[in-house]
């Protein structure tokens, strides 16, 4: 399906140099309301900006009726970019869309904003029959999925979610993409004098480092990775440090090895705390859950069966990688993503090939208008 180029890069650049980075997406939200309600579109925007501690933005849902029968389909973008993304200034060469400055391009997900919008003015133009579209753009994306974890999906009828927000070429299609947990252990022990009276101290960096030989990090087994971060503590050589804590995370395609191998961690700071005379405190975050697409679902096999009509042979991976499909999947939703043509993301080499996000497109456009012959 042809769409017009030259509509998508003047949108596209307009986005671009509306800075949102993550917490402070408000000016986009805006804009993307405004744009849609111009449309005569009634759209829902709740107030998770505000809720996550961040500015006025908020996540948005709109309803595009659909004119065929069948399943419907929600599509999905990310307002919000990574830093350094203030006064981005985009260039385009050699249909080649990248940055001017040292800063991100923000293709990570405004490229996916832009296709969204040109499917829905190209259906307008044209007239082609449709499935029920809804539109979803979240907020905070990049810092936690904390837009996506604040939506009121009572609020969405579709199960389907197509999240157009994958860097690369186009064919991987995911089978599984891992959940992850976050710990922190913060030790406490009791300062003493490091050289006069060491033995009235208790060494919190001791328990954190007892704690840490007690379980294994790194590869668990072929789907479940464990990750030490970070470890702080202590104020001077000759003091016995009172403080100290680590954090880590694990990550599964199993959402039963995270709760192992998190109860493991857990057990080994309380024994570490224990020996010493110590305490400790534990903080879990269940980041977010294991991604377990439906691969006989209507989803899968459409974008499979779209993507061979491109002439693009689909490749079925795993991922260990993060993002709102997980929180979608953890609400019951049959979700997978799709590359817009970007590369380099989240750097300031960062760039939008055109020529695969027309390929992207019109796999999307298969998938929506059930154009599979």
């Amino acid at each position: 399906m042809q769409f017009n180029q030259e509509r998508v890069l003047e949108r596209l650049f307009k986005m671009i140099k509306i800075d949102s980075v993550t917490k402070h997406e408000g000016n986009m939200t805006d804009f993307l309301q405004k744009y849609f309600e111009d449309l005569g579109y009634e759209v829902y925007r709740d107030e998770a900006g505000k809720a996550i501690g961040g500015d006025h933005a908020g996540n948005l849902l709109l309803h595009i009726p659909g004119t065929i029968e069948g399943e419907a389909i929600c599509l999905n973008a990310h307002q919000d970019t990574v830093e350094p993304g203030i006064g981005i200034e985009p260039i385009f060469e050699n249909g080649i869309v990248k940055s001017a400055g040292n800063t991100i391009l923000a293709a990570d997900d405004k490229s996916g904003i832009a296709m969204m919008m040109e499917i829905h003015d190209v259906l307008k133009e044209t007239g082609i029959p449709h499935r029920d579209l809804w539109f979803l753009f979240t907020i905070a994306e990049e810092n936690g999925l904390l837009g996506s974890k604040n939506f009121d999906y009572t609020k969405l009828p579709a199960k389907n979610i197509l999240a157009l927000d994958a860097a690369g070429y186009l064919g991987d299609m995911l089978i599984s993409g891992a959940g992850k947990d976050d710990l922190k252990a913060t030790f406490h022990g009791k300062m003493a004098h490091g050289g006069i009276e060491p033995e009235k101290g208790i060494s919190s960096i001791a328990m954190v480092a007892n704690a840490i030989d007690r379980v294994k990090f790194g590869r668990i087994d072929p789907e479940t990775t464990s990750n030490l971060g970070i470890i702080e503590g202590g104020i001077a050589n000759n003091i016995v440090c009172d403080k100290a804590s680590f954090t880590c995370e694990v990550r599964s395609h199993s959402a039963s090895q995270i709760t192992e191998q998190i109860e493991l961690i857990k057990q080994a700071c309380y024994d570490a705390a224990a020996q010493f005379g110590g305490t400790v405190d534990v903080e879990v975050d269940h980041f977010c859950p294991p991604h377990k697409p439906d691969l006989e679902g209507y989803l899968t096999k459409t974008m499979h069966k779209a993507l061979e009509l491109e002439g693009i042979t689909p490749v079925y991976k795993v991922s260990n990688g993060a993002g709102d499909a997980n929180i979608f999947s953890g609400h019951g939703f049959n979700c997978t993503n799709i590359t817009t043509g970007m590369f380099a993301v989240h750097t300031t080499d960062e760039y939008l090939d055109m020529a695969v996000f027309a390929q992207a497109f019109n796999v999307v456009w298969r998938i929506i208008t059930d154009d599979l012959n």
